[in-house]
């Protein structure tokens, strides 16, 4: 049984954990450490394609991955928007991350959960769509382009990394709250909640 809990993709997930905590804190420590935060985003974020896709390949779906993989995705995620978004250099412009952001995509993140757990619990497998994938694409590139952003301590950022930013930022907070509709509305429709 031990072997079955502790399979490859399941040690992935938990070391997207402590990747993310790693993260934070080179983000935490300012500009200097941009870089090398960009870096292991992207890797820690890899974990969780690298992670799902073995899983399917070789059967190794299990309940502790089904629990701890999106727990490890809204980590990385939250987090990084989060330290993003208490970084001086964002809260700057309102255009750039900020804590509302953050508070956006943790509320829908919550909300998704929750529904899950009901609907589960309720004999309904609810599982990840298609515009939650999308919205976690979204995601990474509004985090990956924040890092290579307050990378530029002392000059100033590129103009069009600066709307990259923007851009990736905005799209998210749309994406992510055109998805958490989306599964609003698709648990009405399968279970009066």
């Amino acid at each position: 049984m031990a072997s079955q809990v502790w399979n490859v993709p399941n040690i992935l997930t938990m070391f997207r954990l402590i990747l993310s905590a790693v993260l934070f804190a080179m983000i935490a420590l300012g500009p200097q450490f941009m870089i090398a935060a960009l870096v292991l985003f992207i890797i820690t974020a890899l974990t969780d394609f690298v992670d799902g896709w073995w899983a399917r390949k070789f059967n190794q779906c299990t309940q502790l991955g089904r629990i701890m993989d999106p727990f490890a995705d809204k980590i990385l995620i939250c987090g990084t928007f989060i330290f993003l978004a208490a970084r001086p250099e964002m809260q700057a412009d309102w255009r750039l991350f900020q804590p509302w952001m953050a508070v956006v995509i943790m509320g829908r993140e919550m909300l998704v959960t929750a529904i899950r757990g009901y609907m589960e619990q309720h004999g309904v497998n609810f599982a990840a769509k298609w515009s939650g994938k999308i919205k976690m694409g979204f995601q990474c590139v509004a985090c990956a382009a924040g890092c290579l952003y307050l990378s530029y301590a002392v000059n100033p950022a590129p103009e069009w990394l600066f709307w990259t930013v923007v851009i990736s930022v905005w799209v998210t907070i749309l994406s992510t709250l055109q998805s958490g509709l989306g599964y609003v509305l698709c648990a009405v429709r399968i279970k009066k909640i």
